[in-house]
């Protein structure tokens, strides 16, 4: 093993669960409650691949938050209910394992929720740059931004506005030009800033580029680079968001971890990631966590941003365990940015390169080789488990070099190193990722959201049809996860889920029919297969005696239902360890905020 599994192995051979009607009781007394009159989706059964025709167990018992009987009603009523116990009428509704986030930042949707919303449709409204200056003038005399030293929102995307490209400084110094102002496109690899935001930043015509990153410029034949006109790529975008967040007050960054945990309870998710923290924001969670009652109300997932992890690795101690809720998993990797950005890094040039790029431009790597590989080698040294940003096949090509590499100088091991994103990965690249262990987790609601953009201009009709190709893993007996990487998107359970099955794109054409998947596949890739990823099969992602009550009830059940009606499926209730999370009960205690905490609880998106 390198990656995380032997070489050639179905995963099906290792992850393989099984619905016993009969299983012993793990407890004694009463369950707390009886779950019945729906469609009982368990998840169980082996990871890919069609599963038997076993007949769906009419219901779930839960008591001390474990699932304690799956089964027949009769059996759960007989040996299970007494007077004290809820009987959950599911009145044709479905129950399906509780979903699992693969990848995505729940204190960077906290930040979503509370600055200017510049998402296009179906999320938001702005059109065009007259939008963006009208959301942002709206936050600027907000509560929330009356209080914030920058005028800052997230969400537009260039390929959707009316003028087809970025605002530049001259658009947002008509939104102020004594305050700074943060336009963040929707990928967060890129951004806007207005003419105090770049003096503030100190880019001016002699500053350079930065390693792993581009301040565009407008009038050239100034010397040295020529004027920046706002529009800054990847690692000359960071120091903005930065200073931009940290400029917010901290009562309102305080907010981020509860108003992002809430969000995704919305969606049914009942473990969540934060992808890419700072070790001062992962000190922060903690402190959260250890002063929430009970610990934190959903299971949150850290990944330490690598180069920091390297410096102080006695802060990041990581565990397979939880503590309040919270634990630290290993590292992220940044390898490249962001296809719809046209910032990541390709095998083969753009179709529709960037204004003054030329025809052979690919994008760019965000590490060099030396640099990558030793963040690698330092994960695999300190038991770290690696996850990597590596959206162009480019980039995918130099993870697989890496853990090619340190795999085989460490030896083997069970890593469930994962490649997150994986836009472009090419079938080769697939089966590079079987034969090391790598697992991909990608982003399919790309089809939606950029799949004509990708098909017209990023990356023509032969590659735009391979996005997020699950296909392929399946065709190898891989598992595969999905995310929807909040908050570039919404983190919606059901878009990732309809995403998979449909691949239809904002224009309602299908984009590559042949990596479409069935409802069970999508379904698996957010539960049994999330789960595989975080290590934590044996305590998650199925309806199975002895795992923990981590629940969803639906409106219908993505298995069963046409795919075409995936996307009009809602979430109805969220249970995690058999505590409803949301809708949230009046009694549920809140996220409390100790002192001090909130000056750094927010790490750019990367």
């Amino acid at each position: 093993m390198t990656g995380g599994s032997v070489a050639g192995e179905s995963v099906k051979d290792r992850v393989s669960c099984v619905v016993t009607e009969e299983s012993p009781p793990t407890g004694s007394g009463a369950a707390d409650a009886i779950f019945h009159g729906g469609e009982i989706e368990t998840v169980a059964g082996p990871a890919t691949g069609p599963r038997s025709p076993d007949p769906r167990p009419e219901a779930v018992a839960v008591k001390d938050g474990r699932i304690v009987f799956v089964g027949d009603l009769d059996q759960a009523r007989a040996r299970w209910q007494d007077d004290g116990t809820r009987m959950r009428d599911l009145a044709g509704r479905a129950l399906l394992p509780g979903f699992i986030d693969p990848h995505g930042h729940v204190v960077g949707t906290g930040l979503q929720e509370s600055i200017a919303d510049l998402l296009g449709e179906p999320d938001g409204d702005v059109e065009d740059i007259a939008g963006i200056q009208r959301k942002l003038g709206e936050f600027a005399v907000s509560e929330i931004g009356s209080r914030s030293t920058w005028i800052i929102g997230f969400g537009y995307d260039d390929s959707r506005l009316a003028e087809e490209r970025h605002p530049t400084r001259a658009d947002l110094d008509k939104v102020s030009l004594d305050r700074p102002v943060l336009a963040i496109h929707q990928s967060f690899h890129l951004g806007a800033v207005n003419s105090k935001g770049l003096e503030l930043l100190n880019y001016t015509a002699q500053t350079p580029d930065p390693q792993g990153g581009v301040i565009r410029r407008g009038d050239k034949s100034i010397p040295e680079y020529g004027e920046p006109d706002g529009v800054l790529e990847e690692t000359a975008f960071n120091p903005a968001a930065g200073h931009a967040i940290f400029g917010m007050a901290e009562r309102d960054k305080a907010s981020f971890l509860a108003k992002g945990l809430a969000a995704a309870a919305s969606y049914g998710f009942t473990t969540v990631q934060e992808g890419a923290a700072e070790l001062d924001v992962l000190g922060q969670l903690r402190d959260v966590a250890d002063a929430t009652p009970g610990g934190l109300p959903l299971d949150v997932v850290v990944y330490v941003k690598a180069a920091e992890a390297i410096e102080r690795p006695e802060l990041v101690r990581a565990s397979r365990e939880y503590d309040n809720g919270l634990r630290a998993a290993g590292i992220k990797l940044v390898l490249d940015g962001s296809p719809q950005g046209r910032t990541a890094w390709l095998r083969k040039p753009y179709t529709t390169p960037p204004d003054d790029m030329d025809e052979d431009y690919r994008g760019y790597a965000a590490l060099g080789e030396k640099a990558a590989l030793d963040q690698v080698r330092a994960g695999y040294r300190h038991g770290w488990q690696v996850i990597a940003h590596v959206n162009g096949d480019a980039a995918i090509a130099q993870l697989i070099r890496c853990v090619r590499t340190a795999g085989g100088e460490a030896g083997p091991g069970d890593r469930r190193t994962t490649g997150i994103h994986c836009q472009t990965a090419g079938e080769d690249q697939i089966e590079q990722f079987r034969l090391l262990g790598i697992i991909p987790s990608f982003f399919s609601m790309h089809t939606f959201y950029w799949g004509d953009w990708y098909f017209e201009t990023v990356l023509g009709p032969v590659r735009a049809v391979d996005i997020s190709p699950a296909r392929w893993a399946l065709k190898r007996g891989m598992i595969y996860t999905s995310h929807h990487d909040a908050p570039v998107a919404r983190p919606s359970s059901i878009a990732i889920l309809s995403s998979q099955v449909t691949r239809l794109t904002r224009s309602g054409e299908t984009l590559g029919a042949h990596q479409c998947v069935s409802g069970l596949d999508a379904v698996r890739s957010i539960t049994v297969n999330a789960a595989y990823q975080y290590g934590e099969e044996a305590e998650k992602g199925t309806i199975e005696v002895g795992k923990l009550a981590d629940l969803v009830i639906l409106s219908a059940n993505p298995v069963t239902v046409p795919g075409a009606e995936i996307g009009g499926i809602t979430i109805e209730e969220t249970i995690k360890a058999g505590r409803t999370v949301h809708p949230q009960p009046g009694d549920a205690p809140s996220v409390p905020i100790p002192d001090g905490v909130g000056l750094n609880l927010f790490a750019p998106h990367c």
